[in-house]
């Protein structure tokens, strides 16, 4: 038989020919890293442009947008699915956990907006789509899209590759976006939240690069960090689907992660983890009460590699989300539930170190070397592949809390005439935290805290001076006019709530000079906590 005759055998019934035609009809889809074989990164246009041909060639993809840059560019949302949800409230219908993954936050780290793309391809026409239906999956490729259009070679040109460039860290105002979770000084920031409040994901992966110590690991993650978040959720991330995604990553893509760490050099050579503070991503999403994983590809792994192993770590989350996607739905419910019933009382740190695991680890040291960026001739650093060896030591991973608060039923907020009440309920209603007032006066037992002492930082930090406090609380009656605002704790976001109002927080309302108009020595702080056993009568704040 003829090739022809052959091939015409082979169209019989399956319409082949037709489907060749058409594929020969409609170019293959790819990045600009790809078709650049990873010398270049996707500028903003691009990722737009190949998140909407993926919607235009398969129903199983729709595009919205989730808010604008302060530039003014659209933040694409890619949300996945046979069909794709239509709304948060189908999604919550669907009974399947909900997926939010998000790349770019810093955009010199460039990595996680590449795989994303190739992850959407893949799970919406190639071989992940047996889990298109595990989950409901929503990518937002390109957080900081501004900061993406300001390519340069100049820009962590230490990193290997692109050798075209990145961008740029900051936003356009300057401002880092993993550093802008509790204040919201950002519209990116702010858009941001209204979209975890707005979806409430049950997950939520957030893709970066790291360029710190020479170690030996392809990628490094981590969990929430804050031990205010609820000990159920960190020891399930800990000891369950991040040990899992480890393996199932070495075993089926033969890339080394662990635990994201750098080596602390003084003294015994140690191996130390960030920040427990909710202004960074990770460590707010636990205070959500919801699952949090930070991964950090390794700079030094060059480009293609890098996109190579976050598309596989991600991908291993996937997998590990659809298997066991009951037990975290029932474990968030019961999270949920205990926050909302009340029960019995509370306790939350304010203050909080560093401690190391139980007992100490191997940890795989690494080599680099240098290259030579062939478009801008700076110095590259690279990772020798082959020399990763282990090396015994303490492994400081673990944050607890030195000092710690009672966690009130409410706060209570009177009114005030420097206005500081309308700003805290202006930030909490943008966290989505729930706001009641009281329906008629009320003379109500509380705690105040009264200021002993007032101190502002010495250096600004991302635009603001943090400002801490210290004082006593003592117990008065006051008498609160019908309307005054109530925040309660028995609700979801409960541990976020303490996190913003606790006068002594590391990281709330109090830091990022929210209350500054109303903060002096001898004065009480704006914010008092209602006593139990006392009968509150309110209703939804308008």
């Amino acid at each position: 038989m003829s090739i022809t005759g052959q091939a015409a055998l082979a169209c019989l019934g399956l319409s082949a020919c037709a489907m060749a035609a058409s594929a020969q009809a409609v170019p293959p889809l790819q990045t600009r890293a790809e078709r650049t074989r990873f010398e270049e990164t996707t500028p903003y246009a691009d990722v737009v442009a190949f998140i909407n041909a993926v919607a235009a060639r398969t129903s199983r993809a729709r595009v919205e947008s989730f808010g604008r840059s302060e530039e003014g560019r659209d933040l694409p949302l890619l949300v996945l699915g046979d069909p794709p949800a239509p709304s948060p409230a189908a999604a919550r219908l669907s009974r399947r956990p909900i997926v939010f993954v998000m790349a770019n936050i810093h955009a010199g780290e460039v990595e996680g907006k590449e795989a994303l793309l190739h992850l959407a391809r893949r799970l919406t026409m190639g071989d992940l789509q047996p889990l298109l239906n595990g989950a409901v999956w929503l990518f937002a490729p390109i957080y900081n899209a501004d900061g993406n259009e300001k390519v340069s070679a100049e820009n962590r040109s230490e990193q290997h590759g692109p050798i075209g460039g990145v961008g740029t860290r900051e936003n356009a105002k300057g401002l880092d976006l993993n550093r802008d979770y509790m204040k919201l000084d950002s519209a990116e920031a702010r858009a941001l939240v209204a979209l975890l409040a707005r979806w409430d994901p049950d997950v939520v992966v957030d893709l970066h690069t790291t360029n710190g110590s020479y170690h030996g690991y392809h990628l490094t993650y981590s969990p929430t960090l804050n031990p205010n978040a609820d000990g159920r959720l960190i020891s399930y991330a800990r000891e369950r689907l991040l040990p899992a995604v480890r393996e199932a990553v070495a075993a089926r893509h033969a890339f080394r992660t662990y635990y994201y760490g750098n080596f602390d050099e003084g003294g015994p050579r140690a191996w130390r983890t960030f920040d427990h503070r909710p202004r960074f991503g990770n460590n707010y999403v636990g205070l959500r009460n919801r699952i949090a994983v930070l991964s950090e590809a390794y700079s030094y792994l060059d480009f293609a590699g890098r996109v190579k192993v976050t598309e596989a770590f991600v991908e291993e989350v996937m997998r590990y989300v659809v298997t066991n996607a009951p037990e975290i739905r029932a474990l968030l419910s019961r999270l949920d539930a205990d926050w909302t019933g009340g029960g019995s009382p509370r306790e939350a740190g304010v203050a909080f170190e560093i401690r190391p695991l139980a007992e100490a680890v191997d940890i795989l040291v690494g080599r680099v070397e240098k290259k030579v960026n062939p478009r801008s001739g700076r110095t590259m650093i690279a990772m020798v592949e082959d020399a990763a060896t282990p090396a015994r030591m303490i492994d400081y991973g673990l944050f607890a809390a030195t000092r710690s608060r009672r966690v009130p039923r409410a706060y209570l907020v009177p009114a005030a005439a420097n206005g500081v009440h309308t700003a805290i309920a202006e930030r909490l209603t943008q966290h989505g935290v729930r706001i009641d007032e009281l329906t008629a006066p009320a003379a109500l037992k509380v705690e105040r805290f009264v200021i002993e002492q007032v101190r502002g930082a010495e250096q600004p930090f991302q635009g603001r001076r943090e400002t801490m406090i210290s004082g006593r609380f003592e117990e008065v009656t006051v008498t609160a006019p019908d309307g005054t605002l109530v925040v309660r704790t028995d609700q979801p976001l409960g541990p976020l709530v303490f996190y913003l109002l606790e006068p002594e927080s590391d990281d709330g309302l109090t830091t990022w000079n929210v209350m500054d108009a109303a903060l002096a020595p001898g004065a009480a702080h704006p914010v008092l906590k209602i006593l139990p056993g006392q009968p509150l009568q309110t209703r939804p704040q308008p």
